[in-house]
């Protein structure tokens, strides 16, 4: 019993001390939050006005020094934006004294309270010019009326961006249905979201049954892609809109009273070329206005590309068929979706970006970008390590998975070579093996093409010239060290926009005298809806779940440009798509204010019409051009003919017996097309050598769609071995509609083979400008 008694007293004493404790750390936790909360409280938004002329040689960018000021003052402040245009500097959340203290170094000219304003538009459109209210005429009701079908994964129907709040009734021309399928309802579909239809017999030949555990077979978007299409092209306006906080605004696609029908074509095994022909033949007789496809394949000639074939059907009938380029750049004839008739789309950025700081031992900071929005690192410098040098694997540079040796990268930041395995996987192998964070390098192939991803540790994505430089350092250093630090988002970047790296380039390889792409519109690190299914990586280890992902690719630039079509068509509902078209690519700018040509940040020079094709494209001005280039199905039959298509190939695509005239002369360059590609003789080829010349004539015809006007001829070259006659310089237009047709005469000095220049061709009423690119090629 005694023995029991001073047991217990031991207990008891014991639970007194544990108790105590606990106590103690409550109260510690407790006053800890109301300090932070105090904190939070006192912290407000302040404006910072930089003076650029101020910033030390030893920063790499201002972005850096905007960084370093920042977290002079305040270790744990992020910026909100950073500002490149109006002013110089940034926002972000300081505490009033922290502020005051800011306001005296040198170098801030100001340090302003937030004033409070109504945001009204998202990025992407903003970028685009339809952020004002009178930009675009108001058609909500036409617009209403205009229905976009999307061929690609499917959709996730019940995220906001398919809300139809505020749209009438579907229109009496819609004649699909909301399929039902595995997770998918007829219920899943509604006034905006107002059809949806999935098509795998194809796959399922080559692949066979669907393996429902892994996949719906149904319309439901397992994978994203479709998804972020269709809600790009299309989707209802949500405010609030972000991913993890990056691109913060109202999310909306290009026509938000648009009705939407997605047709899904594409499984974990691919797209069969079966599948689309059927949802396309599907899509033209349920009565979609307007096909946007973010697919693409190899080329072969129109008559075996099931695309080609498809889209001509579609044109045929009225329907705009808009296609991404590919992601196959910056290689030249790279390009994907080449017919004459389909809308070719290329990729360019917006002036929004991502930052993400890389601080070295050595002093030195560089800029990457980056996602990623869990615990950040600290501001201390951590081990660095190039993954190559921690691995006993000939591929270990690239961080493939169970090619990093833990005992190496455990507590570091690795470099990891982009290249094969996809970028955010490369920073699950650093994190599964013990790594803190990632600095993945371009190598060569992709130059200074920097894209976002949501990465799943601390990550900077850094241009060639930039890993070179810091690898440099940690191949040179006896202890290299460095930490990554996020940005935010930064808008007002300049210059904007430039072409991607990954975007398809010409020329066209399939016909020569057709420039392609047609194009190019934003495609780099795009905030659109996604899928409920899979995190923002698409990783299957990635357990996030988001409403919106920013994700990049000629598959983002194609459903902006589908949704803007869609825009024009209600605007003006008896164009043909060739009008359409026209319409975008007339009015499309190559150019930045200063005159230079949109940069290519593949190679950091101008690109050319082969890259953007008629260049960016500017929807406000396509609303009203003026004239417009239009094609109809003769057209294109005669465009056959040059091709000397026999009539059992017209007849595959153009499912019309046709036989060309033998007595008549076909001409490619006579294909009413808005643009002019000039194939010409090579010092190398036949009959070639100097003091030859060729000459060779395009004709073209323009259809005037507005006022009676007086437009005149303005031509700019940069070819002097080209001459170029235009006949005549001037066209008088006295009532909508009508006609009017020119001869370009270009005669060309023999120059070697490989070589390309361009010119410019423009028709002008002093209100409108009618451009269209000349790109010559000697092959």
């Amino acid at each position: 019993m005694k023995m029991e008694r001073q047991v217990m007293r031991v207990k008891d004493s014991n639970l007194g001390l544990q108790l105590i404790a606990t106590l103690l750390v409550l109260c510690f936790c407790y006053t800890h939050a109301l300090a932070e909360e105090k904190s939070q409280q006192t912290k407000k938004t302040f404006i910072v006005h930089m003076d650029m002329s101020k910033m030390a040689a030893t920063y790499e960018d201002h972005f850096q020094w905007y960084d370093s000021s920042l977290k002079s003052v305040s270790e744990s402040a992020d910026m909100l934006y950073a500002y490149n245009n109006i002013i110089h500097g940034f926002s972000t959340r300081l505490t009033p004294e922290e502020a005051e203290l800011l306001e005296k170094q040198p170098g801030i000219l100001s340090v302003l309270p937030e004033m409070i304003y109504k945001l009204h538009t998202t990025h992407s459109p903003e970028f685009l010019g339809l952020g004002k209210s009178d930009a675009v005429p108001s058609a909500s009701a036409s617009i209403s009326e205009v229905i976009v079908g999307v061929l690609d994964t499917g959709v996730w129907p019940e995220i906001k961006s398919f809300d139809d709040t505020g749209l009438g009734p579907i229109p009496s021309t819609w004649k699909g249905t909301c399929e039902v399928g595995k997770n998918f309802n007829s219920s899943s579909c509604n006034r905006k979201l107002i059809g949806a239809q999935y098509f795998s017999k194809g796959y399922e030949a080559a692949f066979g049954p669907i393996d429902e555990t892994m996949e719906s077979k149904s319309p439901r978007d397992d994978d994203g892609h479709g998804t972020h299409t269709a809600t790009t092209a299309a989707g209802s306006a949500v405010s609030g809109a972000s991913l993890f906080g990056y691109a913060f605004g109202t999310a909306r696609g290009m026509a938000t009273q648009a009705r939407v029908a997605a047709y899904k074509v594409c499984w974990l095994g691919g797209c069969f070329s079966s599948d689309i022909l059927a949802a396309m033949e599907k899509a033209v007789a349920d009565g979609v206005n307007v096909i946007s496809m973010s697919i693409g394949g190899g080329i072969s000639d129109y008559n075996r590309d099931t695309v080609a074939i498809g889209a001509f059907r579609a044109v045929a009938q009225g329907i705009l068929v808009s296609c991404s380029a590919g992601n196959g750049g910056p290689s030249a004839g790279s390009l994907t979706n080449v017919a004459p008739w389909i809308t070719t789309v290329g990729a360019g950025t917006l002036d929004r970006d991502f930052p993400a700081y890389v601080n070295l031992g050595n002093g030195k900071n560089y800029s990457g970008i980056s996602l990623y929005s869990g615990k950040p690192l600290s501001d201390s410098l951590l081990p660095l390590v190039y993954a190559g040098n921690a691995s006993n694997s000939t591929s270990g540079n690239l961080c493939m998975t169970g090619t990093l040796i833990p005992s190496h990268v455990a507590g570091k930041i690795v470099i990891c070579d982009r290249g094969l395995n996809s970028r955010v996987q490369k920073g699950m192998v650093v994190r599964d093996s013990g790594g803190l964070g990632m600095i993945l390098a371009n190598t060569e192939l992709y130059g200074e093409e920097l894209v976002a991803d949501a990465h799943l540790l601390p990550t900077s994505t850094v241009g060639q010239r930039t890993a070179d430089a810091i690898k440099n350092y940690a191949f040179s250093d006896a202890k290299p060290m460095a930490t990554i630090a996020s940005g935010g988002t930064k808008l007002g970047v300049e210059p904007s926009p430039v072409l991607a790296a990954f975007s398809s380039r010409g020329p066209n390889l399939v016909t020569p005298e057709v420039l392609k792409p047609d194009l190019i519109a934003p495609g780099v690190n795009i905030l659109a809806g996604w899928t409920g299914a899979v995190g923002p990586t698409g990783l299957t280890s990635d357990k996030r779940h988001v409403s919106f992902n920013i994700i990049s690719g000629t598959s983002m630039s194609c459903p902006h440009v589908s949704g803007l079509a869609a825009l024009i068509k209600a605007a003006h509902q008896d164009w043909s798509p060739a009008a359409i078209k026209s319409a975008l690519m007339t009015t499309a700018y190559a150019t930045y204010k200063n005159g230079e040509n949109i940069l290519d940040v593949a190679t950091g020079q101008p690109s050319t019409p082969f890259d953007f094709g008629a260049g960016h494209v500017n929807p406000v001005a396509a609303l009203d051009p003026g004239l417009v280039y239009d094609a109809s199905v003769d057209d294109y039959i005669d465009f056959f003919c040059a091709l000397n298509y026999s009539a059992s190939d017209i007849k595959q695509i153009a499912n019309k017996d046709f036989t060309c005239d033998s007595s008549k002369k076909y001409s490619l360059g006579d294909l009413n097309y808005p643009s002019f590609s000039v194939p010409l003789q090579t010092a190398s080829g036949k009959g070639g050598g100097a003091g030859v010349t060729s000459t060779v004539k395009y004709t073209r015809t323009l259809t005037n769609v507005g006022a009676p006007a007086t437009y005149k001829l303005s031509m700019t070259s940069k070819t002097p071995s080209v001459k170029i006659l235009v006949e005549p310089e001037s066209l008088s237009f006295s009532k909508e509609y009508e006609k009017k047709t020119y001869t370009v005469t270009f005669t060309a000095k023999s120059m070697p083979s490989g070589t390309n220049s361009f010119a410019h061709l423009e028709w002008s009423d002093g209100k409108h400008v009618v451009g269209s690119p000349i790109a010559f090629s000697w092959t």
